[in-house]
């Protein structure tokens, strides 16, 4: 009680503290206390008597000088001045000052006392407060206050009440305005009267709308949106269609916000979750979610690779142990088949006297079983297969019939053609063209129905044959019960298949040891162990060193060589060759002149062409880049597309014959099962498209003296007999006039171990001639015709001598291809040749006849002319082709063709005498006639 009767004491004095009594206990009780000091604005003074008398008109009293500093509030309750009256005053009635905003927590603190505490001054309307934190708040002015330091009694206050009375609120209080309500920071004023007035006219569903705002303050709250109005209509209609526990949406609560597009502009702005409640927990959250997320992907990626990797492993090891399996398999039959190989093949050796002569079918498989790399670069595979339709000419013998597996589907236009042509044979004998007759029970012609199934695969006949099961099937009835046997072409493993499917033997060697041989390096062995002269040359060659090397050493060891041969191991037909003139060398005629100062013995040893040896060395690698020419430049149009497919093939260099005058020709063989070796045709080539791809023949050769071929061949045969080589195969020579010892030479230069295109075409014209081919003399003899033979029939009873056999010969060709051609049926081809004189004479037995392979595309054939003299053949054969040119050529629509080049070769060999005869005048239409002349 006495702390409280001092406390209103001192109260009493702040109140009024000009109070003498008052002085000397107030500074005994608060000496140790310091007011803050209250910083006074001075402003002008101003002369109240200067006013106008209006100012104060309404006043009772007169208005005193000393009245004039006593302050406005005085003024006021005497009436001397009016409220609404803005003067500046000596003493301001206000200060201005900052007043600072302070932060209350609501958590429960320990009330201190503060006092109200005003200036000295009388006049300074202004108060402050000390609150427990020590901090000074204004106080508002007020006239009830300058009336109650004498009426009431000093009062004390919790610093805490005193907080909450007098701070400054700071959002307006009135949260409700036209039907909305204001949400400020999350937080509606529940004591606003718009909240109240929704409340009372909305009290039937007020727990919809209570819990809808509910959620819509949560919301708020979370993203941290400092103002939302609220539509207050909006609101009570879409929370009607809430229940009390139902949540609303997203959505719902932005539709009932006035200004939605900033609320929501704020609700979608990235990372604004995390700012509002709760936001550093939830930013917690999402990052341990996130890092648990990455952590789970890492597991489930690195699962899931695991799986993959057990999935590859496994279907690998399924699939390596079937590949395993499989070539174990393919091992096994394969091995299976090599055993039966051999054992039918002695059954073969042991009986063939018996077979040959007697009633037998030969199966003709003329498949190109080259490596898949090298059928996959062959233009039109199986048109090139079916180049030797000359086979079915076999059953010329009584006793055989013929199994023709092609590789394409021949039309019934081109199946009764071939069955006429087979049908001459007795018309041939009798010279009477009405003896024909008809030999379709004597061969067959079967196409494996696997062509179909694999269009693009690159397969040979023997395997498309080996997946033709009706066609197998067909095979075993035509052959069943009576001796047969496989005569192949480039043998495949897939001919032993098709040998073991069919139980009967092959008439030809290993597929191992045909391919092993009929490489270029594997004839040069050959040839080697047959000691039979060779174009000086290195075979076995597999790296860009080694060729430079190997080359550079030929060009010193062969002076007078001037051009040289590069051929890939494993092609055919010209196409794996390259050649190179070296006479571009910089330093070829100084090594020749350096060879020309030594004799052969010493240029021979290594000190004297050491130098020359190694510039050259140096020049050849940038030589053969620019001078090299591929044959086929097709498939290879440079130097590297060459170099690598022989680099990685292997192959041999070889010397080209160094003369002008060269002549190739080919000798066919054939080692019987009985080891038999017989020479069964022979031809010098005819090169339409350079020295180095043949394009026909001319049969019997007539280049070289028989007996140095004969036994230049039959030392070959006895080597590739002795390696294990059976049935046909051909060899190629070359022959020329050595230009420093003026002799001939003749070298080998390849070997083909399969049935070869020249022996087809010969079987077809002793066929169609009835004549008789000796290769040891190299004469062709055809009996006369019916008109010869009987003017020569009277001539030799004038003489009485015999009649001896005509030595006549042949040309032909299997690759001749004209564009134009594909534009004209075969029935309109031969009629318009027939209507031109081209055509067989079989009283004569001679002529032209003409090898059709398919009817689809019709740009390719065959031809072979038949006559008694070499030059008079050749001029038949170019006027055929001059003819034919003519009649399916448009004048203004030469098209592509090779025959050009074909008469331009012809003319070449004839001199030119006849070749100007042959001159090729593609808009004269005069030159066909010359020709016949």
């Amino acid at each position: 009680y006495v702390l409280q009767q001092q406390m209103e004491m001192d109260m009493k004095v702040m109140l009024d503290p000009e109070i003498a009594s008052y002085k000397a206990g107030l500074k005994h009780n608060y000496c140790e206390t310091k007011l803050p000091l209250i910083t006074k604005k001075k402003s002008a003074p101003i002369n109240l008597s200067d006013w106008p008398d209006s100012q104060y008109m309404d006043s009772t009293l007169p208005l005193l000088e000393e009245d004039t500093t006593k302050g406005v509030l005085s003024l006021t309750e005497q009436r001397l001045i009016t409220s609404v009256a803005k003067k500046t005053l000596q003493i301001p009635p206000v200060v201005s000052r900052a007043a600072p905003f302070h932060e209350f927590h609501r958590q429960h603190k320990k009330s201190t006392l503060a006092t109200i505490i005003f200036p000295n001054s009388k006049e300074a309307m202004y108060g402050t407060y000390f609150s427990s934190k020590g901090n000074v708040a204004p106080l508002p002015p007020s006239s009830s206050m300058a009336s109650a330091k004498k009426s009431k009694p000093v009062r004390t206050y919790p610093a805490q009440h005193l907080e909450s009375e007098l701070q400054v609120p700071a959002q307006p209080q009135d949260s409700c305005f036209d039907g909305h309500i204001a949400v400020y920071h999350g937080t509606i004023d529940k004591r606003a009267p718009g909240f109240l007035a929704l409340k009372q006219q909305h009290c039937s569903s007020w727990g919809s709308i209570l819990s809808f705002l509910e959620h819509t303050e949560k919301l708020l709250k979370d993203y941290a949106v400092p103002l939302a109005t609220i539509n207050c209509k909006k609101l009570a209609e879409v929370a009607s269609g809430f229940e009390l526990n139902e949540n609303p949406t997203k959505s719902d609560i932005l539709s009932v916000i006035k200004n939605q597009p900033s609320v929501e502009k704020i609700l979608n702005r990235p990372g604004q979750r995390y700012k509002g409640q709760g936001g550093i927990k939830m930013a917690a959250t999402k990052i341990q979610a996130a890092w648990r997320c990455h952590q789970a992907r890492r597991a489930s990626v690195r699962c899931r690779q695991q799986q993959w990797a057990s999935g590859v492993i496994a279907a690998s090891w399924l699939l390596h142990h079937h590949m395993a399996h499989v070539k174990k398999s393919l091992k096994e039959s394969r091995q299976r088949h090599l055993e039966n190989f051999y054992i039918r093949a002695k059954h073969l050796a042991a009986n063939w006297n018996r077979i040959r002569t007697s009633r037998r079918t030969i199966i003709h498989i003329p498949s190109l079983g080259y490596p898949q790399c090298v059928r996959e670069h062959i233009p039109d595979l199986a048109l090139q297969q079916n180049t030797q339709m000359g086979r079915l000419c076999d059953i010329l013998d009584a006793n055989v019939d013929v199994i023709y597996i092609c590789p394409l589907h021949l039309s019934e236009e081109l199946l009764r053609y071939y069955n006429k042509l087979l049908g001459l044979q007795a018309a041939v004998r009798s010279g009477n063209p009405e003896d024909m007759g008809d030999l379709q029970d004597r061969f067959k012609i079967l196409t494996p129905e696997a062509t179909n199934s694999f269009p693009q695969h690159h397969m040979c006949l023997a395997t498309q044959l080996k997946y033709s099961p009706k066609t197998i099937k067909r095979i075993k009835i035509l052959t069943q019960s009576r001796d047969a046997y496989i005569i192949g072409g480039v043998l495949h493993q897939d001919d032993l298949a098709v040998a073991d499917m069919l139980n009967v033997p092959v008439l030809g060697s290993v597929p191992e040891v045909a391919q092993l041989y009929r490489t270029k390096s594997g004839s040069k062995r050959i040839f080697a162990s047959a000691c039979v002269p060779t174009p000086p040359g290195e075979s076995d060659i597999y790296s860009h060193d080694q060729l430079i090397s190997v080359l550079s050493q030929l060009i010193i060891d062969n002076m007078e060589v001037w051009c040289w041969l590069f051929k890939v191991n494993n092609e055919a037909g010209g196409n794996g060759t390259a050649y190179c003139d070296i006479s571009y060398l910089r330093c070829y005629h100084w090594a020749q002149e350096e060879c020309q100062r030594y004799s052969p013995e010493i240029w021979s040893q290594k000190w004297a062409h050491e130098p020359a040896l190694v510039k050259i060395s140096q020049e050849l690698p940038g030589l053969l880049a620019q001078h090299v020419q591929p044959v086929n430049e097709k498939r290879f149009p440079t130097w590297e597309k060459f170099l690598q497919t022989f680099l990685s093939q292997g192959g041999v260099i070889e010397a080209f014959p160094p003369s002008k005058n060269i002549t190739n020709l080919t000798v066919d063989m054939l080692i019987e099962p009985t080891g038999k070796i017989k020479m069964v045709s022979s031809g010098d080539q005819l090169h339409a498209e350079g020295p180095l791809r043949s394009s026909g023949t001319t049969i019997p050769q007539r280049s070289v003296d028989p007996t140095v071929l004969n036994a230049l061949c039959f030392k070959i045969g006895e080597t590739c007999k002795s390696k294990g080589v059976l049935g046909y195969f051909s060899v190629d020579f070359v022959t020329f006039i050595h230009p420093r010892r003026t002799e001939q030479q003749v070298w080998a230069t390849d070997l083909d171990l399969c049935y070869s295109d020249q022996l087809a075409l010969t079987q077809l014209m002793l066929y169609v001639t009835d004549g008789n081919l000796d290769c040891r003399s190299s004469r062709f003899e055809v009996s006369l015709g019916a008109k010869k033979m009987k003017t020569q029939r009277t001539q030799q009873e004038e003489i009485k001598t015999p009649s001896p056999l005509s030595n006549w010969c042949a040309v032909a060709s299997t690759q001749l291809r004209h564009s134009s051609l594909s534009g004209t049926y075969y029935n309109a081809l031969l009629q318009m040749c027939k209507a031109r004189g081209v055509g067989f004479d079989l009283q004569e037995k001679q002529g032209t006849v003409f090898i059709l392979y398919e009817d689809q595309k019709r740009h390719r054939l065959g031809m072979i002319t038949i006559g008694e003299d070499l030059q008079g053949v050749l001029l038949t054969f170019a006027r055929n082709l001059f003819i034919i040119h003519q009649e399916i050529s448009p004048p203004n629509m030469q098209g592509e063709t090779n025959f050009k080049m074909a008469v331009q070769g012809i003319a070449a060999i004839l001199g030119t005498a006849a070749g100007n005869t042959l001159e090729w005048e593609e808009e004269q239409p005069s030159t066909a006639d010359a020709l016949e002349e």
